[in-house]
């Protein structure tokens, strides 16, 4: 039961970070969105609110990689068209109310410890996004880079359609990876 309220509050903090942001995501928003009893706060999180955003990043990253493995053995096109939609599918579905949460804490933190958990969950998702790539038909470096440039153009795509409440900023990146990842495809493929 104690195990099962902290995942409920690690979770709730995923979400409100995705939602409203680091600022906006406290201990009083997580135990309301949650229900959890106040009590279990610094039962379960005495590092305090670095502890709870820092395994909400971490949960959010292992979920996000639990979704690029689906692309496992498909075309650098198919893991480029995969990764696309995980991100379209969070805009359309939280209708432009729920963007990154590893972003934003990245964007709003002072704190070391919570960059250096974004930084280990960016990169391991352009880590194992390069590999994926690369046995999908790039180049070890082509898909190292692209791998960088999926992930800062899908995340741009998200701010920039989030802000302007329409599909049509994140549709153009999209459109933009697109065709990009099939040139380079093409190219290689030669």
């Amino acid at each position: 039961m104690a195990g099962e309220t902290r995942r409920k509050m690690v979770i709730g903090a995923a979400r409100l970070l995705a939602e409203r942001g680091l600022q906006e995501t406290s201990f009083s928003e997580v135990l309301e969105l949650t229900g959890a009893p106040r009590g279990s706060i610094y039962h379960h999180f005495p590092g305090g609110k670095d502890q709870l955003v820092a395994d909400a990043v971490d949960l959010a990253g292992a979920h996000a990689i639990a979704l690029i493995e689906r692309a496992q053995g498909n075309s650098a096109v198919e893991v480029t068209e995969h990764f696309i939609s995980m991100w379209r599918e969070v805009l359309v579905r939280s209708e432009f109310k729920a963007g990154c949460s590893v972003l934003a804490v990245t964007i709003a933190t002072d704190s070391p410890d919570l960059l250096g958990h974004a930084a280990t969950v960016f990169r391991t998702w352009r880590l194992r996004l390069a590999e994926l790539l690369r046995t999908g038909g790039l180049g070890e470096r082509e898909a190292s880079r692209f791998a960088a440039i999926l992930i800062a153009g899908t995340e741009g795509g998200v701010v920039l359609s989030r802000a302007e409440q329409s599909m049509e900023p994140f549709e153009l990146v999209a459109e933009q990876l697109s065709a990009q990842i099939s040139e380079l495809a093409a190219k290689l493929s030669q």
